[in-house]
């Protein structure tokens, strides 16, 4: 939007005012309420979703109409966002030429937004060029908060960044002032939100740590009437780091919390700090009035207001995404010789998550299988993990951008967007620990569920934790299987995102499990970077232009049969057959319970005989 539009806006909300009246609200000598409209993980998502959710126009709309209607009633009103506002769609692949995303947030009139795991993505080189992007286009610019992620861990390689951020600039907080009220804002990015940026080179403060330096530095300084936190951190079932934050440091009156893409249908307050999310990919916008009384913060009214078919869209978010959309096809994907809108083929039927990444799996095998050919050393097993899965087919036609939108993420060691595919060897016993990881740490983090093609795996829920995976096999060629040998090197294709994050499995699995990239002599690699796929060109083959070429090449698609099976079974002899270390344990520890009880029921009775005597 532009600054003429704002200005306008301005003068209807002021003329509104005199048409009203001032509420009673705002009273002399009282404060008026406090709006928050607020977004969090919008991911670049300028268009409505296949569903007709969302989209940057119709958000527009919906800002501009909460706004006015908030002026009308007295009411203070700021607009915030929590971080991961790119990486989700084409509109990424001109990140750090043209920085749509900032000026997207700023022509729709945010006043502040945070950086979430994915401004990283591109790593500090892009961050950085998109910053300077921005500041130098001259539009309208939100400010950017960040208060404990801004320190590169080599400062000399960094420097670029710093300055970058400095010009910006990004700082700790910053107070805005609205009717009289002075509101401080201030940005976090949690610690899962820092394991999930592999490439920021960042040095990670603790967020706890970081809150309470900022708050006593505004509560010192500045005389806020209300401190807001942007935290890229998250809540999870009501829990996460942003539970723990507002439970262990005071005078945060709001938290907006980011990275786990939650709903909170209402706020959830610890102590005298109320935290709301409003969900992921501009599907609402979160609305949030506070009131003040003797120094006591009070909710007053909180909705979220949903973005679909029924919303209107502002006509000049939409000539700007048009604009940005023709700068995609013209920079980026006219070197695939492909366009935003060009039809691949058409998909009988919507898929599933577990079916989308299946089918992602089959274009691996052939983008490897096309670019090396048929004698060159087969793809034992080509994996796409639920977490770099980002958007699904669904009938109909389906586009580039569909196919982008599905594997969104990231950048390779050349810096263009989108993750490369890597190949390495893994051992058959780490396989088996891979279908672990699937089987049993996915159910309590759904981002490490594992689909693909050329392996299947049976799994029973009812094992024990970390022992669930009751066989598996490699899918031949021919529609047979073989079993799995501990010892063989087995050829895996991933993105570079999925092969990096392969290092988690042990900490995740508590020490238990682990997983080693090796190379085809069976050496453990180093760096996941020197196993990238190229193609004959030297270029780095794209895990979405993989599956978009694989698409191109069907004229329909539709969804498969699971190549990985829950096999639920109470049958002791289900749960205890082929016991693996976990069940070993256990049985161990009942063991020597067992033992324990018959010495101490021996030892009893021994004394009651001897005081019987």
């Amino acid at each position: 939007m532009t600054s003429c539009k704002r200005l306008c806006a301005g003068a209807l909300c002021a003329l509104l005012l005199v048409l009203v009246g001032t509420p009673a609200a705002a009273a002399v000598g009282e404060a008026p309420p406090l709006t928050i409209l607020f977004t969090h993980d919008t991911h670049d998502h300028f268009y409505p979703d296949a569903a007709g959710k969302g989209g940057y126009s119709r958000l527009s709309a919906l800002l501009d109409e909460q706004r006015a209607e908030a002026a009308s009633a007295g009411r203070a009103v700021v607009t915030v966002d929590g971080g991961d506002f790119s990486m989700g769609s084409l509109f990424q692949t001109i990140y750090a030429s043209s920085a749509p995303e900032l000026r997207a947030l700023g022509a729709m009139g945010y006043d502040v937004t945070t950086l979430g795991n994915h401004e990283f993505d591109y790593r500090q080189r892009g961050l950085a060029e998109m910053l300077r992007t921005a500041r130098a286009c001259g539009d309208p610019l939100p400010a950017l908060v960040q208060a404990n992620y801004t320190t590169p861990l080599d400062a000399e390689a960094g420097q670029d960044l710093i300055q970058a951020m400095a010009d910006y600039p990004v700082t700790d907080y910053v107070v805005l002032e609205r009717q009289g009220l002075r509101i401080a804002v201030f940005g976090l990015l949690g610690l899962d939100a820092h394991d999930c940026a592999p490439m920021s080179g960042m040095a990670y403060q603790p967020i706890e740590a970081a809150a309470r330096r900022v708050v006593a530095e505004i509560e010192a300084r500045e005389q806020a009437d209300y401190i807001i936190c942007l935290s890229h951190s998250g809540t999870e079932d009501g829990k996460g780091e942003d539970y723990a934050l507002a439970k262990a440091v005071d005078g945060i009156d709001v938290i907006i919390s980011g990275h786990t893409h939650s709903t909170t249908l209402e706020p959830i307050q610890v102590n005298d700090t109320l935290i709301v999310s409003c969900g992921e990919y501009t599907q609402n916008l979160g609305v949030l009035t506070v009131s003040q009384t003797d120094g006591i913060v009070a909710l007053a009214d909180y909705r979220l207001l949903p973005i679909d078919r029924s919303s209107p869209s502002d006509p000049e978010l939409e000539a700007l995404t048009e604009a940005f959309q023709a700068e995609v096809d013209g920079s980026y994907l006219a070197a695939y010789g492909l366009a935003y809108d060009q039809v691949l083929c058409q998909a009988s039927s919507d898929f599933t998550t577990p079916e989308t990444g299946e089918l992602i799996g089959d274009a691996y095998t052939a983008a490897i299988r096309r670019l090396e050919g048929p004698d060159a050393p087969p793809v034992d097993f080509a994996v796409a993990p639920a977490g770099v899965i980002r958007d699904v087919l669904r009938q109909g036609g389906v586009t580039t951008a569909n196919a982008f939108d599905i594997l969104s993420l990231g950048s390779g060691a050349d810096g263009t967007p989108g993750y490369p595919l890597v190949s390495v060897y893994l051992t058959g016993s780490d396989l088996k620990n891979a279908f672990e990881v699937d089987a049993s740490i996915s159910g309590l983090m759904p981002a490490a569920a594992l689909y693909g093609a050329g392996m299947t795996w049976t799994w029973n829920p009812h094992r024990m934790f970390l022992d669930r995976v009751t066989g598996c096999a490699q899918l031949l060629p021919d529609g047979g299987t073989a079993e799995i040998q501990p010892d063989r090197l087995y050829r895996v294709v991933a993105d570079l995102y999925s092969g990096q994050m392969l290092g988690a499995v042990e900490s995740q699995s508590m020490g238990l499990l682990s997983v080693t990239p090796r190379d085809e002599a069976g050496a453990p690699v180093t760096d996941l970077e020197d196993c990238i796929v190229k193609d004959d060109g030297g270029g780095e083959v794209k895990a979405w232009y993989a599956l978009a070429s694989y698409l191109e090449e069907q004229e329909t698609v539709s969804p498969g049969g699971s190549r990985k099976v829950m096999a639920a079974s109470w049958s002791p002899l289900a749960l205890l057959a082929s016991p693996g270390p976990s069940t070993l344990a256990v049985l161990g520890a009942l063991l020597l319970l067992l033992v324990l009880a018959v010495l101490l029921t021996v030892l009893i009775r021994r004394r009651k005989r001897q005081k019987r005597r």
